[in-house]
């Protein structure tokens, strides 16, 4: 069996396109969602930021999403098998995804590839490539399913990243705080974590490195990450 074992749950990632990556971790570990008492994860995949969000803030209503019915069948068994099987899976389109109530804090591992060349797997397609959620589709769906103080964490290549802050300004999301993630000392960063909310003010830039010098993790990735990863 194909699968992520962690602290808490496991993830089993047989049908899905997508597999548990460092991205999914890091954003799952950083989010701002404390407090939250409705989260939504938008692209849940195997079911792991929901997973890693209902660890977090126990008392709070998890709900994802997912498009790709293989995915959605490692979530949907991800969940029963975790403490937390009441985690709400939707199966289809963020665009057509309704809620009875705003969520408070909403975390996604967007698809960012745009109009670059695609492989012959079609779910990994739709995992990767923004042909089915652009950017101003996925912002839309989170302006239409938040409230004025909803918190929206993001995580992006550092070139997306960049044309996604500018199409979240333009629907009226700050960015409140920017992390630059590298993978060690020597090399540029990668990744951005990105956390915006309906209300302006000054981002709060940090930056994080996934290894030491050794290959080994980083102390502060183990902050981080530490209540998820089994031997940290």
């Amino acid at each position: 069996m194909s699968g992520f074992v962690f602290k808490q749950f496991t993830v089993t990632q047989t049908r899905t396109a997508m597999k548990v990556s460092t991205d999914g971790i890091l954003l799952g570990a950083w989010a701002d969602i404390n407090k939250a008492k409705r989260i939504l994860d938008i692209g849940t995949g195997t079911g792991l930021l929901a997973l890693m969000a209902k660890q977090r803030v126990s008392d709070a209503s998890v709900s994802a999403i997912e498009i790709d019915t293989g995915a959605c069948s490692d979530a949907r068994d991800n969940f029963a098998a975790s403490p937390w099987p009441e985690i709400n899976l939707f199966e289809g389109a963020v665009q057509s995804f309704s809620a009875a109530e705003p969520f408070d804090s909403i975390i996604t591992n967007p698809p960012y590839f745009n109009a670059s060349l695609k492989g012959d797997n079609h779910a990994r397609n739709t995992a990767r490539h923004t042909d089915g959620l652009s950017f101003s589709e996925l912002i839309a769906s989170c302006s239409r399913l938040s409230h004025s103080k909803t918190r929206l964490n993001v995580i992006l290549p550092c070139v997306e990243a960049e044309q996604f802050i500018a199409v979240a300004a333009q629907a009226g999301w700050y960015l409140n705080r920017h992390c630059l993630v590298r993978t060690t000392e020597k090399k540029q960063p990668s990744r951005s974590l990105l956390l915006f909310s309906q209300s302006s003010g000054e981002c709060e830039p940090t930056s994080l490195t996934i290894h030491a010098a050794d290959g080994s993790y980083s102390q502060e990735y183990k902050e981080l990450c530490k209540a998820f990863y089994l031997n940290m």
